[in-house]
């Protein structure tokens, strides 16, 4: 298997319904997961990109938050409307998508 230019991780973490932190499962994640393993599926980038779902990545009250690396960006509030310009912009293009990138005073 080819190493992958980068590596993205989606927080799927769960919480009970009304926890204080909420929790990116409940705002989205799943679906948001899916859309991500089909666009990758669609461009067949298997060799530029891997996608794995994850735990909590700490700034819960602004998911679903999806994390990108080698750049080590964050995004928050991400949709599955969201995820062509990801993949085009920045998972094949190397520009982060700075309309969904978390706040330097979160990450």
């Amino acid at each position: 298997m080819p190493h992958p230019a980068r590596h993205v991780f989606v927080c799927s973490q769960q919480r009970p319904p009304g926890h204080p932190r909420g929790s990116c499962a409940a705002k989205g994640a799943s679906p948001l997961l899916q859309a991500l393993w089909g666009e990758l599926q669609k461009r067949q980038a298997y060799d530029q990109v891997a996608i794995t779902y994850s735990g909590c990545l700490g700034p819960c009250e602004g998911g679903p938050n999806v994390l990108v690396y080698p750049e080590g960006v964050l995004y928050q509030g991400v949709t599955p409307a969201d995820v062509p310009d990801i993949f085009e912009q920045h998972l094949l293009g190397g520009i982060p998508v700075e309309r969904l990138v978390a706040p330097p005073a979160v990450w």
